[in-house]
């Protein structure tokens, strides 16, 4: 991890980028000496995707060139040293896999089945979620890769992981699953019909085991989705509900400019990303927190400072005995 965060450094000054916002992790519960799992979960805006007028319009392109962009991605991927990471919008999965390999990462992919990616010249391939995780501190014991469902059983275009890993220095088991839910407004139906998939999929393997369910869905708080998850029978609650003592989600996990057809520009702020986690086969110890508006700047994401237009989202995890 270090020869990797050396390097990358080393590049980033040859380059004059900038640092990455800064942020730090809010204590939410005692750790008492008990072994931690650090997750991310993060959309890290395929490559693909930064290309189009109607994009981030007052991001400067060099930013969103993959010769600097790269260099922030794989920063924020290793800067926190998670257990795990849980991603969206991989189109680049076999550079990462590479780079991360080096830090002592192993990956799974499942690509969307028709990727948006492809429509774009110079494409690095189909978009899709990936797990990494550090192959010293855990041990895949299996993976699916599900194609998520909507009404009447039909396949969509969305994706998901699930993996079921044992902690090597106590032999405890437990799943983590990824997920991309369909995207804009207007599909709200549709996503709470993937969700419901999920939830179903995640019933059948898990058992008795904590699961941690990480994603982009691409839905605020107040959607069927959400509440679904909410409720669901296998007892999951947010994590990042914990940085609120109202045990209210953050105002944004995802900020971005864009331009419209007619010349105008819309604003996005809001709050779709999550990490759902078992509330009495696990506690959060501590999750990473969201910088403020002042520190994202008026251009909104991405940036120079940030690559992705969503911030990822981190936590510390115990499970109980």
């Amino acid at each position: 991890m270090d020869e990797l965060m050396n390097k990358l450094q080393e590049d980033i000054s040859k380059r004059s980028l900038p640092s990455l916002l800064d942020r730090s992790f809010v204590k939410t519960a005692e750790e008492d000496g008990q072994l931690k799992v650090r997750i991310m979960q993060w959309n890290i805006l395929a490559q693909a995707l930064t290309q189009g007028d109607d994009n981030f319009i007052l991001c400067p392109p060099a930013a969103l060139q993959w010769d600097n962009r790269q260099l922030r991605v794989i920063e924020e991927l290793v800067r926190f040293t998670p257990s795990i990471l849980c991603l969206e919008e991989v189109d680049m999965f076999q550079f990462l896999k590479g780079t991360l390999g080096q830090a002592g990462y192993d990956g799974i992919f499942t690509p969307k089945p028709d990727s948006p990616c492809h429509k774009f010249k110079n494409n690095m391939g189909s978009d899709g979620c990936a797990v990494f995780y550090q192959t010293g501190e855990l041990e895949l014991l299996h993976k699916d890769c599900i194609i998520l469902k909507g009404e009447d059983d039909e396949e969509t275009n969305q994706v998901a992981i699930l993996c079921k890993f044992r902690l090597k220095a106590n032999q405890k088991v437990f799943f983590v699953s990824v997920c991309h839910l369909k995207a804009k407004s207007g599909y709200a139906d549709l996503r709470h019909q993937q969700g419901k998939y999920l939830l179903d999929v995640l019933k059948k393997n898990v058992g008795s085991h904590p699961v941690f369910i990480c994603g982009d869905f691409n839905a605020h708080p107040k959607e069927p989705v959400y509440g679904e998850f909410a409720k669901s029978d296998l007892g999951i609650t947010s994590a990042y509900a914990h940085l609120s003592t109202e045990g209210k989600e953050p105002s944004y996990t995802t900020w971005k400019i864009r331009g419209t057809f007619d010349g105008q520009k819309t604003e996005s702020c809001k709050t779709i990303d999550y990490i759902w986690y078992s509330k009495d086969k696990a506690s959060i110890t501590s999750v990473l927190n969201l910088p403020s508006p002042e520190a994202i700047g008026e251009a909104r994401l991405p940036s120079y400072t940030y690559p992705s237009d969503h911030l990822s989202l981190v936590c510390d995890v115990v499970l109980n005995k």
